[in-house]
């Protein structure tokens, strides 16, 4: 039986930071819209993260809602460590092959290198972050957002179902 926090199928977003020059992505599905008036998200992060430093040092970062084409992402955003594994070389490898693997390719949105795949983005700004156990919650208000296309979400479980995580 599972547990109550693996029951709901909850979406599956990706984290972009930049810190000198270069984008770092990370998998977060901790995340909540919490207030609709001003638009604001609850997102948690995991401590020991690069994506935790550089928001930490930024106070800004977007949030993906990834597709379900992008599913392979997880593997080198999500069970790879930006610490040891430069995620920047390997998206800007991956976007100068041809034909682009579209779960990664990149374009550009409000400053940002963002995944072109992705459902939507939200550009957050940080007002406040407290320790919530193994992650750090961050309490963000939304800047802006774009809606990019009518893909389907990528979800919990939809991951069970490809064998990319286990819950």
């Amino acid at each position: 039986m599972k547990k109550p926090w693996n029951i709901p199928d909850l979406p599956v977003y990706s984290i972009a930071t930049q810190a000198d020059g270069k984008v770092n992505m990370n998998i977060c599905t901790y995340v909540s819209a919490v207030s609709m008036s001003p638009k604001r998200y609850a997102v948690a992060i995991y401590y020991g993260t690069q994506t935790l430093e550089n928001v930490r040092q930024s106070q800004e970062f977007v949030l993906q809602l990834l597709s379900e084409n992008q599913a392979p992402v997880v593997r080198n955003f999500g069970q790879k460590s930006g610490r040891s594994f430069d995620k920047h070389g390997f998206i800007q490898r991956k976007n100068q092959k041809s034909p682009v693997d579209s779960a990664y390719q990149l374009t550009q949105w409000n400053g940002w290198p963002v995944l072109k795949e992705s459902v939507a983005l939200l550009h957050l700004k940080v007002i406040q972050h407290q320790n919530a156990g193994d992650h750090e919650l961050f309490l963000c208000d939304v800047v802006s957002y774009k809606v990019q296309n009518n893909h389907n979400p990528l979800t919990i479980n939809k991951l069970r179902e490809l064998k990319l995580v286990r819950m």
